[in-house]
């Protein structure tokens, strides 16, 4: 069995070539003791587990440029693994621009469908006391699962609507599509302009690909590991504010009613509010954390929200665009927990200790 392990850093290539996003891939066999790791800068690059070779090969940076429509991308290397069974693809020889490509039309398709009936009466159906899915959110994600599996017929899926709704959301190693298909459900159902489609990609159980759109605002947030986020194409960046008290926050009451939750929530938003300088809620958890990277929010938390769908996308955007993304109580952040926390480049640590001293 293998498990591999990845993270981005930046490093330069050769002489006279720009720095580009290098990957470290950390490759291990469950079936033998020996692993073998890999830098690779740009091309393809082949591991063979059973000898520990790696061969590669180098393609030029035009060969790696490909205009998407929105933006030109420059990607480092398609990665592959072989066993003794074989070659086995960690995603099929496919690039991340060809995952990033899907999941652009894929949200778009989907998007589409949300804009036409943002306007119209709904057919709302209740999944809690205040939490709602309609039509919509069902044949969104209906059209996007379609489209990605006849592109990615061995990939996993989870989405909100009917893989969660079954109970199978676990996270593996393989390849997982992670989609909320409108996220924002009440906003789009009162006529709120403030919803999207979130697709993230995870590969090792760590998010490759982020997409993050607002049909309504015409809005794409997009970002690729080791590749910077953008909006509609153009680079963006999380804000340069240092202080708490000229901050903007961002949360949610949730869809728990019951007097413990609420009690909890509205006594922590009590607390923050006299350290900031105000407080929205939007009814996005991802379209909040596309507001940290981009830099029209500061800070934003949120505790008990609906699931991975809600955050895969926006995590990684945030992060791509220099901000952090972590627990509440100042932990790492966990893509299968309810819990998040975002900042941008400067105020993490005081915003951990506010949220402490609000619990």
């Amino acid at each position: 069995m293998l498990t591999i392990e990845a993270e981005s850093q930046k490093k330069s290539m050769a002489a006279g070539m720009p720095h580009l996003p290098m990957f470290v891939k950390q490759v291990r066999n469950s079936n033998q003791s020996e692993a073998c790791s890999l830098n690779v800068a740009c091309g393809v690059a082949v591991i063979s587990e059973s000898k520990g070779t790696i061969q590669s090969s180098p393609q030029s940076l035009d060969d790696n440029k490909q205009n998407h429509g929105f933006r030109k991308i420059v990607r480092p290397c398609n990665l592959f693994l072989s066993s003794s069974s074989g070659y086995q693809s960690m995603a099929e020889n496919y690039s991340l621009d060809d995952f990033l490509e899907s999941a652009v039309e894929s949200a778009k398709k989907a998007g589409a469908i949300i804009r036409s009936g943002f306007y119209d009466t709904k057919r709302v159906e209740h999944k809690g006391l205040v939490d709602l899915v309609t039509e919509t959110d069902k044949a969104c994600e209906e059209l996007i699962f379609d489209t990605l599996k006849k592109q990615y017929p061995n990939h996993k899926f989870i989405g909100e609507e009917t893989t969660a709704s079954f109970g199978a959301t676990e996270l593996t190693d393989e390849p997982t599509w992670i989609v909320d298909p409108l996220d924002g459900t009440t906003n789009f159902v009162h006529g709120f302009p403030f919803v999207c489609v979130s697709i993230g990609l995870t590969i090792g159980k760590i998010t490759a690909v982020g997409v993050v759109y607002n049909p309504i605002l015409d809005e794409i947030f997009t970002a690729v590991r080791g590749s910077g986020a953008f909006l509609n194409g153009k680079p963006i960046k999380s804000s340069s504010q240092t202080e708490l008290v000229g901050a903007l926050l961002a949360t949610e009451a949730g869809t728990k009613r019951d007097k413990l939750t609420l009690d909890a929530s509205t006594n922590r938003i009590n607390s923050l509010l006299f350290k900031v300088r105000s407080l929205r809620m939007s009814g996005s958890c991802a379209l909040n954390l596309c507001g940290i990277a981009c830099g029209r929010l500061d800070l934003f938390y949120e505790i008990g929200f609906g699931g991975s769908w809600d955050v895969a996308a926006g995590a990684l955007i945030v992060t791509e665009a220099g901000g952090h993304v972590f627990d509440p109580s100042g932990a790492d952040f966990d893509l299968t927990c309810q819990r998040v926390a975002a900042s941008n480049a400067f105020l993490k640590d005081a915003f951990i200790e506010a949220l402490q001293e609000s619990s």
